[in-house]
């Protein structure tokens, strides 16, 4: 059996696609929402976690997935994604994740790509390989694009450098040297121009 968590921001979405894996006989599936992710994981050791890249929580497991050089190990990671989002394929990336599932393509990709992940193996969905491609070609590092998205909801350097456990001097260099990458004039104009690249 293949143990899955499937972590999601929002109930219905959960329950949803925690329905759809649980009709493939091989996969021993579980849910959990963002607050209980972590302990969830610790007492299930799937062998493969699902997430969404398009909730709000999946940018701070992405950073923890960076900080954990044996986590890929343990669980394999597969991401739900949706083209346009150069940056979270980025985060992704470097997050170790084995599966990059478009969010707008069939289930049974999302089923082949857990059962690929499980035995270790890469799985691509060819409608985000363009965009996977642009993910290489982002100028900013993962925990420059995490800095920028927390300032594009409005946290102040203090809030970002708590939440990233940073101290303020080291997010105020991550802000200047985004800034300084994207070719921005200040960090509103980095802001602008990373959320229309898709980036943040």
């Amino acid at each position: 059996m293949t143990r899955v968590l499937v972590l999601h921001s929002v109930g219905l979405l959960r329950s949803a696609l925690m329905a759809l894996l649980k009709a493939e006989e091989s996969f021993d599936v579980f849910a959990s929402g963002w607050c209980t992710a972590r302990r969830q994981a610790e007492c299930l050791r799937p062998d493969v976690c699902v997430v969404d890249l398009d909730c709000p929580g999946a940018a701070t497991l992405l950073e923890r997935g960076q900080d954990e050089p044996g986590a890929e190990a343990r669980t394999r990671l597969v991401v739900l994604a949706t083209a346009g989002r150069p940056g979270a394929l980025r985060k992704a990336f470097e997050a170790r994740a084995l599966g990059y599932v478009d969010k707008d393509g069939s289930p049974r990709r999302l089923v082949r790509a857990i059962r690929q992940a499980a035995e270790g193996e890469r799985f691509v969905d060819e409608s985000l390989a363009f965009c996977f491609l642009e993910a290489s070609r982002v100028p900013l590092t993962a925990r420059e694009m995490s800095v920028l998205a927390r300032a594009a909801e409005g946290e102040s350097i203090a809030e970002i450098a708590r939440g990233l456990h940073l101290s303020n001097g080291t997010v105020r260099n991550y802000m200047a040297s985004a800034t300084r990458k994207v070719g921005a004039r200040n960090r509103i104009d980095a802001i602008r121009i990373s959320q229309r690249a898709g980036w943040v």
